[in-house]
């Protein structure tokens, strides 16, 4: 097990190599001058040679891609063209929104999914079974700004003045006052990656409100993650029921579940503790599979919904030749992706002894 993380991870390194090298060349595809996008009116051949010379956009590209990659290996992920704050600053202020999303928003997919897939399998074919698929077809089918729009006018508006109803937009109240990890632990004289770790967390609110007993704040962001939450996560909730009726209902094909039902076993007791068990294979990809997905394609809710995550930070940056923050954030991304399938692999040899790895 040893040797296949480590011969994965050395495996990795070419792969982020390589997006790196691509996402870097890509970007530098995009029609416009960063030095436009950034100065607007006040771009002139004066302003925008110094504008170049001080980003090193005059070097040839290979020269560019080595110095990036030089800057790399040291941590240091550059500064933001259009605001000259340094990448890592945006990471530790967006990254954590998107990860909060994405976790509920998995947390929905994995709740709800999953036993509609157990209970669509139990009783295939019956009218359970179709209205099951049905919701998971129309899940799949609903665009996720449709779906957004379609929550935040039914639960800020239909529903207002009544408990059921959600906050539309935003992450927290306005105007609400909270203390950071680092003021409720009274280490806010911290400094150095310890205090930047500390702040990366506390902008996960919800994480922050439990760790720190703010109960007003842990429930406040909850409430402003419902909707998102929801949006994002209908269509890999659609995927992994759909995926865990078919892997099921291929389980349940097979001779030892014959041989189980033979023997008299109770029909939930062949479900779950012989048929499920050997069908997790296919759903734990799918959702490893998600996780990625979910944390790359937040964009549309992020803006619907109103939250600054790194969804909107890319589409910025794009929109803004903005070349050092995209290229940090597909960097992250890949090293998300690399990491989950990662763990999603040593995971196949806990859930089903018959795989060796």
């Amino acid at each position: 097990m040893i040797r296949f993380i480590i011969r994965r991870l050395l495996l990795s390194i070419p792969v982020l190599l390589g997006v790196v090298a691509v996402v870097f060349f890509l970007t530098r595809v995009i029609p416009g001058d960063p030095c436009v996008a950034a100065l607007g009116e006040k771009a002139n051949p004066v302003t925008c040679f110094e504008f170049r010379q001080h980003f090193g956009l005059n070097e040839p590209l290979p020269v560019q891609f080595v110095l990036y990659v030089g800057h790399l290996v040291q941590g240091d992920l550059g500064e933001s063209i259009k605001t000259q704050q340094p990448v890592t600053e945006i990471l530790v202020e967006r990254m954590p929104t998107t990860i909060e999303l994405t976790f509920y928003a998995l947390l929905f997919a994995i709740i709800v999914g999953i036993p509609l897939g157990i209970a669509s399998a139990y009783r295939r074919n019956s009218p359970a079974d179709v209205g099951t698929m049905a919701i998971a077809n129309l899940g799949v089918s609903i665009p996720v700004f449709v779906l957004a729009l379609l929550l935040a006018y039914f639960f800020a508006i239909i529903l207002k003045g009544t408990p059921l109803a959600l906050p539309p937009s935003g992450r927290l109240t306005p105007g609400f006052e909270f203390k950071s990890i680092a003021e409720a632990w009274g280490l806010a004289g911290m400094t150095g990656p310890p205090r930047t770790l500390l702040d990366f967390l506390s902008n996960m609110y919800t994480l922050n409100g439990l760790v720190t007993a703010q109960w007003g704040l842990l429930i406040d962001a909850a409430r402003h993650l419902i909707l998102p939450a929801i949006a994002l996560g209908t269509i890999p909730m659609a995927i992994i029921a759909r995926i865990t009726r078919s892997s099921l209902l291929e389980v349940l094909g097979s001779d030892y579940v014959r041989t189980a039902r033979a023997k008299g076993m109770r029909p939930r007791v062949v479900m779950f503790r012989h048929a499920f068990r050997n069908a997790l294979l296919p759903i734990v990809t799918v959702i490893g599979l998600s996780i990625g997905a979910l944390l790359s394609g937040a964009v549309l809710t992020e803006t619907v919904f109103g939250l600054a995550g790194i969804g909107i930070t890319v589409f910025e940056a794009i929109t803004g030749r903005d070349y050092i923050v995209i290229q940090g954030m597909a960097l992250i991304v890949a090293i998300i992706y690399v990491v989950v399938n990662l763990i999603v692999d040593i995971s196949y040899g806990f859930l089903d002894p018959r795989v060796r790895i």
